[in-house]
């Protein structure tokens, strides 16, 4: 027989007259330390008293650390009208949360057995060490009263097993101990009562001193609790096989469940990893009646459990145990309602013992236990989207689960009612008539409530896709060892494929890489990329994915072309002269080219004696170089499968200065460092000249250009080509005023001739720069 703790509820008289209640725990209900250093979860229970007809309430109580909690009411088929309020005292921070409502619209029990009691979902709420709570009968409800003996009940998840304390979780206290204290103390008063958010006064009770009903270690009492007196030694309670168990749903058919284990089908699809009732660290004691089972499971539904999403995955199994005992030790259930059980972080856990891969009767949506299974994600999803994580293990899940049927999770199916009643979209249902379901739906879909939360239900089509395939999202992303030209890839032969998909990897058995339909490589479904080596010529390729029911999707097809021609230059690379001003050190010239490929040019590069990057349809570049230096001018062209061929000829330009001229005429000799050389020669007599012979492929004339320069012929090898007016707004030093380039290299005369022009007849020549 277990042992039951009791709680007392006492009072302390504030300063200022105000009365506040608090709870203390029977010292012999504290087995000490040692006695805790391992222990399972346990619930506790606090009556609400005061008020009139219309309310109960608790005012702020101090407890030791419990995770979460729910009120309960005497008589299972008694429904709460109204509202129920908690808020409660964070252990870590010691902040009050404001006031959060408790969900009331539990599914109900069709049978439910001698004393079995009526309770809102539980709530968690995280470690705690003290609360508050307020039960208010609905405005205007036809009811007569709230229920009686209005309880909050208070779970404390207990100590990890050594294997979950690996991965952590908290080893609170029990809940409800103020403070280990000998008998006759007097406690100190905990904190005023705090006005509710709604405006509502939570007024302390009336200072008579009560005892709350027991806490519990096992199963609820089959009779309502009688509290003893304050000095009441804890009594023992009932043990399991002395309790009424309660059918936990309605079952249109009792011949279509069975005590006896049936065998296991297969599945179409793997099963995902699950966390047993042992690894979360079920306590099997409390509920040792045996499971039952369906004939098949034809659909799956998908709860919330309500409570902070702030938890850390490594609460989970508190989340877990809290919930078990809970329904259990509160609800008077056999066992967790729900099959199965997600955290955040994709996590699943085993729920209603019986085999994973049995068809275990739940008790999760009122009416329609018989013919499904119960998946319900850790946390609240009114205001919050479940994560991508949790999507797909639900995903898995019910893929699998529905698989050992045959079932197509994205498919409806036909279930029996089993109750006269409404869902949240007020769909009635006859008992004993057939309605059409997805085969994943949400709870809000068989019962009235909000369950599993708008944000989630939502996500309910994305389940399903997931779950039943194709694989979506499926696209390429990039080619790599080849390059993009319009709408074609090239290569020279080795390409690696990169692909993306929206539904998670965990469902996806494999991909494979197709080359012009053909399957050329496979790789897991945890993949993202896939290598090959083409052939030459042009191919098709794409990506085919297989989803885990078998489904195929494949991506759009890709033209990826391999070649290994190289490009080729038409005109090599060379250099010529153009006009600006000269120094020995930088003179003006231009480098041109063409470059051509049979597939697709991309770029040509200069590699030398400076880089750049040019695209295919550039032919020149304007440089400087230096004079007297023989410079190699390296250009390479790429073609988009890449594929190259490099051309580097080499030039030197060479300054001819002006007394290496046949000078003709009369011409002065004039100094200056704007000169080149430090020196030019000047000219105003009509007809004087200079030549001079080279052998290169580019030449020009370098001049002094001012307002008062005049003009001069210029012949090439005999013949006059052009007249050059130097006249000039500003005076220019070293300017390249004349330049001419021959397809290759020759000997060549140039010869200047002054004009003579009217007003303005000096000409004043400095070299002539040719390239060799």
């Amino acid at each position: 027989m277990k042992r039951r703790a009791w709680l007392t509820l006492g009072a302390v008289v504030l300063g200022g007259g105000g009365v506040v209640t608090y709870a203390v725990a029977s010292p012999s209900s504290d087995p000490g330390a040692a006695g805790r250093a391992k222990r399972p979860a346990k619930v506790y229970d606090l009556a609400l008293k005061g008020g009139t007809g219309d309310k109960r309430e608790l005012p702020r109580t101090d407890t030791q650390p419990f995770s979460m909690l729910g009120v309960s009411w005497t008589g299972a088929a008694k429904r709460l009208d109204g509202a129920a309020q908690v808020r409660t005292r964070s252990l870590k921070t010691g902040q009050w949360s404001a006031w959060q409502d408790l969900e009331l619209n539990a599914d109900p029990l069709e049978n439910p057995g001698v004393g079995v009691r009526g309770a809102s979902e539980p709530l968690w709420v995280g470690p705690s060490d003290g609360m508050q709570v307020q039960v208010i009968r609905k405005n205007g409800s036809s009811s007569s009263a709230l229920p009686k003996d209005l309880e909050v009940n208070l779970v404390d998840p207990g100590v990890l097993t050594d294997a979950e304390t690996k991965t952590g979780g908290s080893a609170a206290e029990p809940a409800a101990f103020v403070a280990d204290e000998t008998p006759g103390a007097t406690a100190s008063a905990p904190t005023d009562s705090a006005t509710p958010s709604d405006g509502t006064t939570a007024a302390p009770t009336d200072g008579q001193t009560a005892t709350s009903p027991a806490a519990t270690d096992t199963t609820p009492a089959a009779t309502d609790s009688v509290p003893p007196s304050a000095s009441a030694s804890p009594t023992d309670s009932a043990s399991p096989s002395d309790s009424a168990s309660p059918t936990d749903s309605v079952s249109p058919s009792p011949s279509t469940s069975s005590s006896a284990p049936p065998s296991a089908p297969p599945s179409t699809v793997p099963e995902p990893p699950i966390v047993s009732r042992a690894d979360w660290g079920a306590d099997e004691s409390i509920s040792p009646e045996a499971p039952e089972y369906n004939a098949d499971v034809k659909a799956v539904f998908v709860h919330h459990t309500d409570g902070a999403n702030d938890y850390t995955c490594a609460d989970s199994p508190s989340i877990i145990r809290s919930i078990y005992a809970y329904h259990v030790q509160v609800s008077g259930w056999k066992d967790i309602g729900y099959n199965f059980l997600v955290d955040k972080c994709g996590t699943i856990f085993e729920g209603r013992k019986g085999g994973v891969d049995l068809p275990v009767f739940g008790a999760h949506t009122y009416g329609w236990n018989r013919e499904s299974a119960g998946v319900a994600v850790l946390g609240d999803y009114t205001t919050t989207s479940a994560t991508n994580a949790t999507l797909a293990s639900v995903a898995r899940l019910a893929a699998w689960k529905l698989g050992q049927y045959g079932a197509d999770p994205a498919g409806t199916t036909q279930l029996t009612a089993g109750a006269d009643q409404h869902n949240y979209f007020n769909t009635n249902f006859t008992a004993g008539s057939k309605y059409t379901f997805q085969r994943i739906s949400g709870h809000r879909d068989g019962y009235n409530t909000q369950c599993p939360g708008g944000l989630l239900y939502d996500q309910l089509p994305t389940i399903r896709t997931w779950a039943s395939g194709p694989v979506q999202g499926l696209k390429v992303g990039s080619v790599d060892g080849a390059a993009l030209s319009g709408s074609t890839y090239y290569t020279k032969g080795g390409i690696t494929v990169r692909w993306t998909a929206t539904t998670p990897a965990s469902l996806i058995s494999k991909f494979e890489l197709l080359v012009d339909g053909k399957s050329v490589a496979t790789t897991s479904g945890t993949a993202t990329s896939a290598g090959v080596t083409l052939a030459l010529g042009s191919h098709t390729v794409a990506v085919r994915a297989v989803h885990q029911s078998g489904r195929t999707a494949t991506s759009a097809a890709l033209t990826v072309v391999a070649e290994t021609t190289a490009p080729t230059f038409t005109t090599n690379p060379n250099l010529s002269l153009r006009s600006g001003t000269v120094s020995t050190s930088a003179i003006p010239v231009t480098l041109g080219w063409k470059a051509t490929d049979d597939k697709a040019l991309r770029y040509v590069k200069l590699l030398s004696p400076t880089t750049a990057t040019f695209g295919p349809t550039t032919t020149t570049s304007n440089s400087t170089a230096k004079s007297g230096a023989a410079t190699i001018w390296s250009m390479r062209a790429y073609d988009y499968a890449g594929n190259y061929r490099t051309s580097s000829p080499s030039y030197t330009p060479v300054i001819l200065q002006e007394t290496a001229a046949t000078k003709s005429g009369s011409w002065t000799t004039r100094s200056s460092t704007s000169y080149l050389g430090g020196q030019s020669y000047s000219s105003g007599s009509k007809g004087a000249s200079l030549t001079w012979t080279f052998t290169g492929r580019s030449a020009a004339w370098v001049v002094s250009r001012a307002a008062s320069s005049g003009q001069a012929y210029v012949y090439v090898d005999g013949t006059k080509i052009s007249t050059v007016d130097l006249k000039s707004s500003t005076t220019l030093y070293r300017q390249a005023s004349w330049t001419k380039t021959w397809s290759s290299s020759a000997k060549h005369t140039i010869k200047i001739v002054v004009v003579g022009t009217s007003g303005r007849p000096t000409v004043t020549t400095d070299s002539l720069v040719y390239i060799k």
